[in-house]
């Protein structure tokens, strides 16, 4: 699997690469249909203490791409809930992909 990543706002980190990474690849192993990730690392500032780092995970697999985005207080808990949602919406695809 491909793993594309853009910083906007944000200066290029690679430890939340490696994080990132990580996770995709075990989720590429799970769900071997995945073939490109773009991940974008995003910063807002929000009226809010526990949002304004933002994770943006695009994935590329045969049917349309699934998309996951996630805003906390720091990018690893925006990382991880946006790869449990990916996680979520692969399974529903490949329960849709089995053949009868």
């Amino acid at each position: 699997m491909q793993i594309i990543f853009e910083y906007h706002d944000v200066s290029s980190s690679e430890h939340l690469e490696n994080m990132a990474t990580e996770k995709l690849e075990k989720l590429g192993v799970k769900y071997n249909m995945v073939i490109r990730a773009d991940v974008f690392f995003k910063e807002e500032n929000t009226s809010s203490d526990e949002t304004g780092k933002i994770c943006n995970i695009r994935l590329s697999l045969p049917g349309p791409r699934l998309f996951a985005e996630a805003s906390h207080d720091n990018f690893p808990d925006s990382i991880s809930e946006s790869i449990n949602e990916l996680e979520r919406q692969l399974s529903k695809r490949k329960d849709q992909m089995k053949s009868y």
